[in-house]
């Protein structure tokens, strides 16, 4: 059908974004990548002698090679059935810190 009544995707619900419910290998090994310079950066913050509570709090977080894979690349979610859903799907996954989930989970 043609004309200003026509549909669209948008119109018949079509997608709006498409997120894989797995992490391929590619976005697995950037996880990683980016755990392991995140390391780094505590580390030199912690070697260049500064004292704060928010450094004290991130050297008691696990490091990236003493982390199970479950940890690096699952979060807790109490509403999702497992009570595990991909990292990728938290909102600005990239910037908070997801390396502790309650014991148990």
């Amino acid at each position: 059908m043609f004309g200003p009544f026509r549909s669209s995707a948008v119109a018949l619900g079509g997608l709006v974004w498409k997120s894989p419910w797995r992490l391929s290998p590619t976005r697995k090994a950037n996880q990683r990548l980016r755990l392991k310079r995140v390391d780094s950066v505590i580390e030199a913050v912690a070697a260049s002698g500064v004292q704060c509570k928010a450094l004290v709090q991130a050297l008691a977080l696990p490091k990236q090679d003493e982390m199970p894979a479950k940890d690096k690349y699952t979060t807790f979610n109490r509403t999702s059935r497992g009570f595990r859903k991909g990292v990728h799907k938290v909102p600005k996954f990239t910037r908070l810190s997801l390396r502790e989930n309650p014991q148990g989970f």
